[in-house]
């Protein structure tokens, strides 16, 4: 029986995109490798390269990843880089291995979409980026698969948290528990998510006839710990609280929380909050972090089986959007 390029990959201890460079005589590989694919190709009848059935697919094995982080924590984000990896698990499970994507090889500059055409990549990831960015919509636009985590553009698919349903949950708590003064702390909302989120709060306050309070929405200046600490100063600054706050990001509610606390302000008794995400540090933060878990690797799964199955039966391009189930996990910071 032949075999396919992923059980050579495997039997030879290779990634399938080394197979397909040395068959083809391309890229940088030591000679011993070549040397070694060569003669197991030679030994298993494989002679006529340009005909082989193990490059019938002629396929890279390789995938793009674009990491435009505008919240400039690089690979090190405690959300991202979950999804990330669980879509990295994926696609090396079917034989692909991931390359990141630069606007620069060797001296010259390159679009995305030029890099793209020169590693000749099966498809890409686009885990975080800006809908704006020039090189980003070049990419969208072409006829190369695509699949993004975060933005969501025409062309493009994207799998993403249920943001709507995220702040819905939140609501929902707060009202059971009595609270009439509800709060909201956003990141910028130069994030498609921040944004989203405080839509769907301005909607679901007024549908579920809650009292809505300009006051009560604050905006963060940044993505990280400091932010938090600015906007704690706001909060405890205020002459009108809310008595529960959803912060949009664990980051950012962890110096919410250990701001208001030295400011003398007892969490959960005085003011409760609820983080977002659910990322690592959240259950050993002191006090552990209230939060909507995003579920990242169901996130990065289904990015990674989605961008596969176009890869290998490619359609028309359209804008295509799954959504990703969300769930609130108490823990310190609200009442239990």
């Amino acid at each position: 029986m032949k075999k396919t390029i992923v059980e050579v990959a495997k039997e030879l201890n290779l990634s399938p995109s080394t197979i397909s460079k040395i068959v083809n005589g391309k890229g940088r590989i030591s000679e011993e490798t070549r040397q070694r694919v060569l003669q197991y190709v030679k030994e298993s009848g494989y002679v006529a390269m340009s005909s082989a059935r193990i490059l019938s697919s002629k396929k890279s094995w390789t995938i793009g990843v674009v990491y435009s982080d505008i919240s400039l924590i690089g690979f090190e984000h405690p959300f991202f880089s979950r999804i990330l990896q669980a879509f990295k698990n994926e696609v090396e499970r079917n034989g692909y291995e991931i390359v990141l994507i630069v606007s620069k090889l060797g001296d010259h500059e390159l679009t995305y979409l030029e890099w793209c055409k020169n590693k000749k990549v099966d498809g890409v990831l686009i885990v975080m980026g800006n809908v704006n960015n020039p090189n980003i919509i070049q990419l969208v636009s072409s006829d190369i698969p695509c699949i993004s985590t975060d933005i969501v553009m025409p062309n493009l698919e994207s799998v993403i948290s249920d943001d709507f349903q995220g702040v819905k949950i939140y609501l929902e708590y707060a009202k059971s528990q009595g609270y009439q003064h509800i709060g909201i702390v956003s990141g910028p909302l130069s994030a498609r998510s921040f944004y989203n989120r405080l839509e769907a709060y301005r909607i679901l306050m007024d549908q579920m006839n809650m009292p809505y309070e300009e006051d009560h929405i604050v905006i963060a200046e940044g993505f990280g710990y400091e932010a938090g600490e600015e906007v704690a100063n706001i909060i405890f600054n205020s002459n009108h609280r809310a008595e529960i706050y959803l912060v949009m990001s664990d980051v950012i509610a962890f110096g919410v929380v250990k701001q208001l606390i030295s400011l003398g302000v007892a969490i959960p008794k005085d003011i409760a909050i609820i983080g977002y995400d659910d990322i690592d540090f959240a259950t050993h933060f002191e006090p552990a972090l209230s939060t909507i878990k995003q579920d990242t690797k169901m996130i990065g799964y289904t990015a990674a089986k989605r961008l596969l199955s176009v890869i290998e039966k490619p359609t028309t391009k359209k804008q295509m959007i799954t959504k990703i189930p969300v769930k609130l996990v108490h823990r310190k910071t609200t009442k239990q």
